[in-house]
């Protein structure tokens, strides 16, 4: 199933993502570090839901109190909140 979320606080602006068998799969952020997001798409690419989000959660980025990973761990937080 696509999702887009919709970051806060970071340079990026959403991130596109899909989940299948509680896998995520073709993690695209629009805006931000282009290297360093590739990079985490390519990381998480396959992994569980759960793996992912105790790997990101909680990493800031410079003076901020979040980063481009921690969105995504949040952004899959709400998801599982809504499925319920």
């Amino acid at each position: 199933m696509k999702h887009t979320y919709n970051t806060k606080g970071t340079c990026s602006k959403k991130i596109d993502f899909d989940i299948e068998d509680n896998k995520i799969y073709n993690v695209s952020y629009t805006g931000g570090c282009n290297g360093n997001l590739k990079a985490i798409a390519k990381l998480v690419e396959g992994e569980e839901v759960d793996k992912v989000i105790e790997k990101l959660k909680g990493i800031t980025c410079g003076p901020r109190d979040t980063s481009c990973g921690d969105q995504l761990a949040k952004a899959l937080e709400e998801i599982k909140v809504k499925a319920g």
